[in-house]
């Protein structure tokens, strides 16, 4: 296995190095671009549970057995179900991990999942944190998924999140800040309460405006109701160097009364001339928490948290097409081009 630098995220070829080498294994053969530029996607299994309640298993507990503590019902992944909004349930992963001491790992959320209003988290046995996975860990891995505003139908091979490999400690290179953009004629869009199921292995296959209002922004400003989800993009351009990767991350609540970006990452590549992508908007997922929010145009409401790699990706973001390329404001790939 090629060795990997300390102190980065591991691109595309070490990923591939991992799986060679069995420090990533699945209960079915991989797809072909389940590797992304500096993460890899991960795959429901075939079993899934109904849940009372989010839980962490606790540094001397697994994830099953807490399952068997909160399960209430089993569903059948192999056949498709759907998931109801407002509950919450754990799904088997395909992936295992045999980490190397050292390679630790870290979940987000994949931009499709984070702009249907679907908050997921990645569970591992005797962790007591989401998403994060302790160097060296050897084990199943599992993922939370608790649909906020749409019900979802997925099945066994749905990818939900990815993962992050990383070398040693990854120290932060830049924070800068992510404003709003409500300048167009239409800014965003605002979910629909009572829409109907989203596949979400079916790519362009939803009329947008069974699900989506769009929002038409007055002096610059746009009013957020408490509860409601919205759609926007960034001011800025995003870019991200092919030897960098950036997480956005929500800003202090001290700013503002919302929530921004459940899906945080972003490839090396995103947003460059090398990759195609000069001009690629950041999208915006937007949850207003208990009061209403008046949003002006400019206004900071993410920063993009930068963190190197161990070595430039064999592939960028973009390569061999991608949904999101120069993006501007943009829906999930679940849904037809607004017309």
């Amino acid at each position: 296995m090629t060795q990997a630098s300390p102190g980065g995220i591991l691109p595309c070829q070490s990923i591939d190095d991992l799986i060679a080498a069995g420090a990533v294994t699945s209960a079915t053969p991989f797809d072909l671009d389940q590797v992304q530029p500096a993460s890899l996607d991960l795959r429901l299994g075939a079993r899934a549970w109904r849940v009372r309640a989010s839980f962490l298993p606790r540094t001397n507990r697994t994830v099953a057995s807490r399952i068997l503590d909160v399960s209430m019902h089993e569903l059948d992944l192999t056949r498709g179900a759907v998931l109801e909004k407002g509950c919450v349930y754990i799904a088997e992963l395909q992936e295992r991990l045999a980490l190397p001491e050292g390679i630790s790992a870290r979940a987000n959320p994949k931009s499709s999942t984070g702009r249907v209003d679907c908050f997921v988290r990645l569970l591992s046995d005797h962790q007591p944190a989401f998403d994060d996975v302790k160097a060296g860990y050897h084990g199943p891995t599992y993922i939370e998924i608790a649909p906020q505003t749409f019900s979802i139908l997925v099945r066994t091979g749905t990818r939900l999140n990815q993962l992050r490999l990383k070398s040693g400690e990854t120290r932060k290179l830049e924070s800068i800040s992510v404003g709003v953009d409500l300048t167009a004629e239409v800014a965003g869009f605002r979910a629909r309460r009572h829409a109907g199921v989203i596949d979400m292995d079916h790519v362009d296959g939803h009329d947008p405006r069974n699900y989506w209002e769009p929002l038409i922004p007055r002096n610059g400003e746009l009013l957020l109701d408490p509860g409601e989800f919205y759609i926007l993009a960034s001011k800025e351009a995003i870019v991200i160097p092919v030897l960098q990767a950036a997480e956005m991350t929500p800003i202090d609540p001290s700013v503002g009364e919302f929530r921004v970006h459940y899906a945080g990452f972003f490839d090396p590549g995103f947003g460059t001339e090398e990759a195609g992508g000069v001009g690629s908007k950041g999208v915006l997922e937007v949850r207003s928490h208990e009061t209403p929010f008046l949003l002006e145009d400019g206004q900071t409401v993410a920063r993009m948290v930068y963190e190197p790699l161990t070595a430039k990706p064999s592939r960028l973001y973009g390569e061999g097409g991608s949904h999101y390329l120069r993006q501007g404001l943009k829906l999930s790939k679940h849904f037809r081009v607004w017309e």
